[in-house]
C-alpha cells in the first residue's frame, strides 16, 4: 500500500506543478566568462596597430573566442541566448580582423556582462577573505612560477610558454577583476601551465585571488583615508562590486590616482566592506533585482525571473536565518514580497508594477539592515532566537519519532527500536557533519538549503500519508488483534526495520539541517554563551514533551492510541506537504501564485500561495478518503 500511496503522491505533484528548476546552469557560464575576461585583458599582448606582435598569444585569442562562441551555443535556451551568440560571433570576427585592443576589450566585457545577466552566477565570496591566508597559499602554490613578489620570474617559470602572468604589471592588472582571477584559480587555463586549484576551499581560492590581485597596487595608506572620508564610495561599494569591477572601470569614475589608492586598500582590507554594510547579501539581492528590472524592461521575462530568483537564493537567503531570529514578521514580509515579485514577472504584469514591487523591497531591505546591525545583537535576543528555533524545528521530528517508538512499544516489538534510535542518532551525526562542512569545506547555497528541506518534507509527507491511513485502520481492538495474529511478525521484518530507520533519519535530518543553518547565523553574531543557554533550554522543553507523550501513550488503550496517533500523523502529513511545497517554490522548482489576504501559519505549514493550498487540500483529501475506506472495511468485517 505504501508504494501505491507514494506513487499517487508523485503523480499528484506532477499533475499540479510544472517542476523545472528556474536557475541557469552556472558552471558553463563561468567558463565562458573566464574566456571573455582573458580575451579582454590579454589581447593587447597579441596585436598592436593592426599587426600581430605575438603569434602564440594571437593564436590563443583566436582559440578562446571560438571556444566561447561554441560554449554559448551549448547553454540552455533563453531569450538572451541568440544575442549572446551574435556578440560572440562578432567578437571572433573582430579578433580575426585584428581590431584595436580597446575595441576588443569593450566587446568582450559587454558580452561577459550580458552573459552574467542571462545566466546568473554567484559573483562574490560569502565573507571577507583572509589576506594572511591568501599570502600563505600564494607562497605554497604560486611563488615557484609567478615569483615571490608576483613578477612572473619564479624559478619554475623557465621555459614556460606562455610565461606566467606578472601580477605586478599594472597595465594588465588594470583590466582584470578579482572574479576573473578567482575563476582562473578555480578552473585553470587551457593551453598554459596554469592548472586548476579546484581542490582548494572556495574561501581559500578567494583569499588567493585577493592577494594576487593586490600585488600590482602598493598600499601607501591613502586608500584608507579616501574610504573613510567618502560616504558615497562606502555606500556604493559591496563585495560583489569589488570583485566584479576592474580597476580600469573604477578609474573611469574616481580618476586614476584615487582608484589606485582605493583598489590597494580594498583588496587588502575587504573586511571594511562588511563593517560598513551589515549584510553584503542584501547588496547582492539589490543588484540582482536591479538587473531583473532591466531585463524585464527589455521584455526578457525569463532572465528577469532567473535574476529575481537569484536575488532570493544568492542574496536574501543567507541572512534570512538571522533576520528571522530577530524580527520574524519582517522576514515574512520580505519573503512574501519576493514571491509576489516573481509571480508578477511570471504573469507579465506592467513594468511599473514590477518597478514598484522592487522599490518596496528596497525599503524592506533598508529595515532589515537596521535589524541586522551588530548593535542589535544582545544576549537576550540570541537566547530567545536559539530557544524558539530549536523548539520550532525540533517539535515536528520529535512527534513523529515518539509516535514510532510508542507504536513499537504497543506492538511489543522492542527489538526493532534500535533501528528507530539509530535513525535519529545518525541524523544528529549527519547534522554535525553538515555543520563542519558548511563551516570549513563548502558554502551551502540557498538553493541547496531549500531543496533539502523541500524534498525531505515531501518524502516525509508521502510516507506519513501511508502511515496515517494504516494506523487509522488499526484503531479498533478487533482489527489490531487480527493484524497481530496474521501479519505483524511478517510486516516488521528486517526490510521494514530499515524503512523505520530511513524515516527516522529523514524527518530528523531535515530539521537538524535547517536548525544548523539558523544557529550558524546566530553564532556568527557573537553571544555564544546565550546561544548555548537557549539551545539547552529548548532541549529541556523537548525532553519534557517527549516524556509526557511516552507516558500518555502507555496509558492509552490500543484503540485510542491508534486513533489519536493516526490523526496526529495526518496533521503532520498536511503540515509537511505545505512546508515542502513552499521550500520548492523558494528554490524555483514550483511556480508561485500568491493568494492576497490568505493567512500564513508556519506552524501548520500554511502559506498564502495557490500551489501550497492545493497540495495541502489534496493531501487532506487523500487522508479523508483513506479514513473513510478504513471505516467501510471495518463495517464489512463487523
Amino acid at each position: 500500500m505504501f508504494s501505491r500511496a507514494l506513487l499517487l503522491a508523485v503523480l499528484l505533484a506532477a499533475s499540479l506543478f510544472n517542476i523545472a528548476p528556474a536557475s541557469a546552469q552556472t558552471a558553463p557560464a563561468q567558463t565562458i566568462w573566464r574566456l571573455l575576461d582573458y580575451i579582454a585583458v590579454d589581447y593587447r599582448e597579441a596585436v598592436k596597430d593592426g599587426q600581430v606582435v605575438n603569434p602564440g598569444e594571437y593564436q590563443e585569442m583566436t582559440e578562446f573566442s571560438r571556444s566561447a562562441r561554441e560554449r554559448i551555443a551549448l547553454l540552455p535556451v533563453t531569450s538572451a541566448k541568440l544575442g549572446l551568440q551574435q556578440e560572440a560571433a562578432a567578437l571572433e570576427q573582430m579578433i580575426a580582423g585584428k581590431k584595436p585592443p580597446e575595441a576588443i576589450a569593450i566587446a568582450a566585457r559587454a558580452a561577459a556582462a550580458d552573459l552574467i545577466k542571462a545566466y546568473p552566477v554567484p559573483l562574490a565570496p560569502s565573507a571577507a577573505p583572509d589576506l594572511a591566508r591568501g599570502q600563505g597559499l600564494y607562497a605554497q602554490h604560486c611563488a615557484a612560477c609567478h615569483g615571490a613578489t608576483g613578477d612572473g620570474k619564479g624559478p619554475g617559470s623557465v621555459g614556460l610558454d606562455p610565461p606566467p602572468i606578472d601580477f605586478t604589471d599594472e597595465s594588465r592588472a588594470r583590466e582584470r577583476s578579482l572574479f576573473g582571477l578567482f575563476l582562473v584559480i578555480e578552473q585553470g587555463l587551457d593551453g598554459t601551465s596554469m592548472r586548476s586549484f579546484a581542490e582548494l576551499l572556495p574561501q581559500d581560492r578567494w583569499a588567493l585571488a585577493f592577494y594576487a590581485g593586490s600585488l600590482a597596487y602598493p598600499d601607501g595608506g591613502e586608500g584608507e583615508r579616501i574610504w573613510k572620508a567618502d560616504a558615497a564610495l562606502r555606500t556604493g561599494m559591496s563585495l560583489e562590486k569589488l570583485v566584479g569591477t576592474t580597476p580600469g572601470v573604477l578609474a573611469a569614475g574616481l580618476g586614476e590616482d584615487k582608484a589606485k589608492s582605493v583598489v590597494a586598500y580594498m583588496r587588502r582590507h575587504p573586511e571594511a566592506i562588511a563593517a560598513e554594510r551589515t549584510s553584503g547579501a542584501l547588496t547582492v539581492a539589490r543588484g540582482r533585482l536591479d538587473e531583473a528590472l532591466a531585463a524585464y524592461q527589455r521584455q526578457d521575462h525569463q532572465a528577469a525571473n532567473d535574476l529575481a530568483l537569484s536575488a532570493y537564493l544568492d542574496g536574501f537567503e543567507s541572512v534570512e536565518p538571522t533576520l528571522s531570529a530577530r524580527d520574524h514578521a519582517l522576514m515574512v514580509r520580505i519573503e512574501g514580497a519576493m514571491a509576489n515579485l516573481r509571480a508578477g514577472i511570471a504573469r507579465g504584469g506592467p513594468v511599473e508594477m514590477v518597478r514598484g514591487q522592487i522599490a518596496a523591497l528596497d525599503t524592506l531591505f533598508a529595515e532589515a539592515e537596521i535589524v541586522l546591525a551588530p548593535s542589535e545583537s544582545s544576549g537576550m535576543s540570541s537566547f530567545i532566537a536559539a530557544f524558539t528555533i530549536l523548539v520550532r524545528e525540533g517539535l515536528e521530528a520529535l512527534l513523529i519519532v515518539i509516535a514510532m517508538i510508542a507504536f513499537l512499544n504497543k506492538a511489543d516489538r522492542r527489538d526493532v527500536l534500535p533501528y528507530v534510535h539509530g535513525g535519529w542518532v545518525a541524523a544528529l551525526v549527519g547534522g554535525a557533519a553538515t555543520w563542519a562542512a558548511a563551516t570549513w569545506l563548502v558554502n551551502i547555497s540557498g538553493a541547496s538549503r531549500e531543496l533539502t528541506e523541500g524534498f525531505g518534507s515531501v518524502f516525509a509527507a508521502a510516507v506519513l500519508l501511508w502511515v496515517g491511513i494504516w494506523m487509522h485502520g488499526k484503531s479498533s481492538a478487533e482489527a489490531w488483534q487480527r493484524y497481530i495474529r496474521e501479519t505483524l511478525g511478517r510486516a516488521l521484518n528486517r526490510q521494514s526495520a530499515w524503512f523505520l530507520f530511513a524515516l527516522a533519519f529523514i524527518v530528523v535530518y531535515r530539521e537538524v539541517f535547517e536548525t544548523i543553518l539558523f544557529y550558524a547565523a546566530i553564532w556568527s553574531q557573537g553571544n555564544g554563551g546565550s546561544v548555548l543557554a537557549g539551545a539547552g533550554a529548548a532541549i529541556a522543553v523537548l525532553a519534557i514533551i517527549a516524556v509526557v507523550m511516552m507516558r500518555f501513550s502507555r496509558r492509552l488503550p490500543i484503540g485510542k492510541f491508534f486513533a489519536y496517533s493516526s490523526w496526529l500523523i495526518a496533521v503532520l502529513a498536511v503540515v509537511l506537504i505545505g512546508k515542502g511545497t513552499s521550500a520548492l517554490q523558494e528554490a524555483g522548482y514550483i511556480a508561485v501564485n500568491p493568494l492576497p489576504g490568505f493567512p500564513r501559519v508556519e506552524l501548520l505549514g500554511l502559506y498564502p500561495t495557490r500551489e501550497g493550498l492545493i497540495a495541502q487540500v489534496s493531501m487532506a483529501a487523500l487522508l479523508v478518503i483513506g479514513f473513510l475506506w478504513n471505516k467501510r472495511q471495518a463495517a464489512k468485517s463487523a
